[in-house]
């Protein structure tokens, strides 16, 4: 519950406030019974009409200013309770904003959303009963008992003798029930999971006929949510008839000690009233605390949740590494020196195995799938600090909690204004590289270059404000067509978006829409097209005249006449580009191809060296083009 604590301080004068008007409600509550008293021992029983109007006046005007006092108790505990509220999901927000995609996937999505919704209210929730009620009940009971005591000792032990075991047996359900919520909130992750995933995905339900399974998968998971939630409040709710019955059997003790104690003289029936008074407002004090004391449980589970995402560690693409070295051994180096230096190593079996020879591009030789080493491109290949594009040197990566590297000793150079194509297989670590570029992963050792500098020395926001992105899958946000191309570029004029969409050869598919660019999108864009979703996405990275544009297959629903006018259009382009493909027609218009194979540069060089050096890609065009255009090609070259 520190969390709470921490984000209250800027609303502590609020807290005081409702809690002083809580006292002063609470103190004009507790005289109320010792006023009646007063007016049935002083005047009732002794006829006197002036004691009754006088004490009967006290009592009504006390009941008004604690009227009064309770609704702007109300009011200061509302405000200080939404505006936890409000801060907190703005703080949880802000916080997974920041997040790494390694750091991201420790949480679902569902299960986010869950903490920045119902933890939150759960927790502003307690808050405001808190400062109602919380507090109020507390010193409510040993109010009662206090005054119970003044009125008649006697009388008033046998109030008190009960509430010492009532209290301690609900701290112990109160100890019990936080584990139980704490599950409760787990099982409605999995079941807000769920639901998010059938509402994304109804489409594909409905095609596979597999509603009938994705229900009984949902109601698996809400019945356990039921089942975890109705033993939790079964606990809970224990503690309501074991106070009902202490507290009526404190109520009938008074009644029998008192009625023998009046009849005796030794009490009054004013007093006897009094403490059944205190006696019913212990016993509705006890029963709300009891119900409190479960929201509680609840509230410190929720609690315990945001305090997960709010302490987890800070995302290490905003923090700067100030030991990386700017230059390293291969940066400056002569090119044939560097090629010479690895035949030696090679000579002397270093390099033996294939993972070996792949690692060798770094000078910018083209390699067969066999680590056969051909003629040295290392002049074109390696960047000097002062020459501008990306570089990978040495670069290796693993998933966190994952042994097997994704990617194994990757070393390329991308010139500034060139495309840089890159194939692979499924799961070769194509979109991994990428990833690694925009920071989104740490490269586990070697460095990345991007304009001659260490990424790792950059900003999150000097970095990416560098980069257009374009995922391999197409995130669309609610809104208008223009709302969208504009998302990558707030301040952008319409001339600017309408030629970024004329760049990614959507212009003339927005303008035919009857509102055009004011066109508002469905859900995710689902009342487009996936090829139309594509290029939409693409005018959006445009819009932001990046330096550098990332392709993450991103053109794999356009056909191909769309999708030659869209690289001839990039091509006029002065960024560097990098696109992930797994189209030879696309390869063709790159300036380099790369060729990953497990993790491994396999090959690299331009369309027509790899066609001549390497096997992997000439089964790939022969797959896409036929045995017969690859033969033809052949024997051009």
């Amino acid at each position: 519950m520190s969390l709470m604590f921490a984000f209250l301080k800027k609303y502590r004068v609020a807290a005081v406030l409702a809690l002083l008007m809580m006292f002063i409600e609470l103190a004009l509550e507790l005289l109320q019974p010792f006023l009646i008293s007063k007016i049935i021992d002083d005047g009732v029983s002794r006829q006197d009409a002036s004691t009754v109007l006088l004490w009967g006046g006290i009592l009504v005007g006390g009941t008004i200013i604690a009227f009064v006092a309770g609704i702007f108790s109300s009011f200061y505990a509302s405000y200080a309770s939404q505006g936890l509220g409000y801060d907190l999901r703005e703080a949880l927000y802000t916080k997974v904003q920041s997040f790494s995609y390694a750091l991201f996937s420790r949480f679902s999505s569902s299960s986010l959303i869950t903490r920045l919704t119902n933890d939150v209210t759960i927790l502003q929730d307690m808050l405001f009963m808190g400062l109602r009620f919380m507090l109020r009940m507390p010193l409510l009971v040993v109010g009662s008992s206090i005054m119970a005591l003044i009125v008649n000792v006697k009388l008033g032990l046998l109030l008190v003798v009960g509430i010492p075991v009532l209290l301690l047996f609900v701290i112990a359900v109160m100890k019990r029930a936080a584990a139980r919520f704490q599950l409760v909130q787990r099982r409605l992750d999995k079941v807000n999971n769920v639901m998010q995933e059938n509402l994304t995905g109804m489409r594909l339900i409905r095609v596979f006929v597999r509603r009938h399974h994705e229900r009984k998968r949902f109601e698996q998971h809400s019945g356990e949510l039921m089942t975890d939630t109705v033993a939790a409040l079964r606990l809970t709710e224990t503690t309501m008839p074991f106070i009902l019955f202490i507290m009526n059997a404190s109520i009938i003790a008074v009644l029998w000690f008192g009625h023998r104690d009046i009849m005796s003289g030794s009490a009054s029936v004013g007093e006897v009233v009094a403490i059944i008074n205190y006696s019913m407002r212990t016993m509705g004090a006890l029963s709300a605390f009891s119900m409190i004391v479960a929201s509680f449980s609840r509230a410190r589970a929720s609690a315990e949740r945001m305090d997960e995402v709010m302490s987890a560690s800070e995302e290490v693409s905003s923090r700067l590494v100030a030991d990386v070295p700017v230059q390293s051994a291969y940066r400056n180096a002569d090119p044939d020196s560097i090629h010479a230096d690895q035949k030696a190593k090679r000579d002397n079996g270093q390099r033996q195995d294939t993972a070996s020879a792949a690692s060798s591009i770094r000078s910018g030789s083209l390699v067969h799938e066999n680590g056969e080493l051909t003629k040295s491109r290392a002049a074109d290949s390696l960047l000097n600090k002062e020459q501008p594009g990306i570089a990978f040197e040495n670069v290796y990566f693993q998933y966190p909690g994952v042994k097997t590297p994704i990617l194994s000793d990757i070393s390329f150079a991308a010139r500034e204004g060139r495309m840089t194509a890159i194939m692979g297989a499924t799961g070769s670590g194509k979109s991994s590289l990428v990833q690694l570029l925009l920071r989104l992963y740490e490269v586990s050792s070697g460095h990345i270059y991007l304009q001659g500098q260490d990424i790792r020395q950059m900003s999150e926001q000097q970095l990416r404000g560098m980069i257009g992105y374009v995922p391999q899958e197409v995130v669309l946000f609610s809104g208008t067509i223009r709302d969208n191309i504009a998302w990558g570029n707030e301040h952008a004029t319409m001339e600017e978006i309408a030629e970024a969409a004329r760049m990614a050869q959507i212009h003339d598919t927005i303008t035919q829409l009857p509102h055009g660019y004011d066109t508002l999108l469905g859900q995710r864009g689902v009342n487009l097209s996936g090829g139309q979703k594509q290029r939409l996405s693409i005018a959006r990275a445009l819009v932001r005249r990046p330096q550098i544009l990332l392709l993450d297959d991103s053109t794999s629903a356009l056909d191909v006449r769309t999708e030659s006018l869209l690289l001839e259009s990039l091509g006029t382009l002065s960024c560097t580009t990098i696109l992930i493909t797994q189209k030879i027609s696309s390869t063709i218009r790159a300036d380099k191809v790369l060729l990953l194979g497990d993790g491994q540069l396999i090959a690299q060089g331009n369309h027509e060296e790899l066609l001549q050096q390497s096997e992997l890609y000439r089964k790939i065009y022969a797959s896409q083009f036929g045995e017969e255009e690859l033969g033809r090609v052949e024997i051009i070259h």
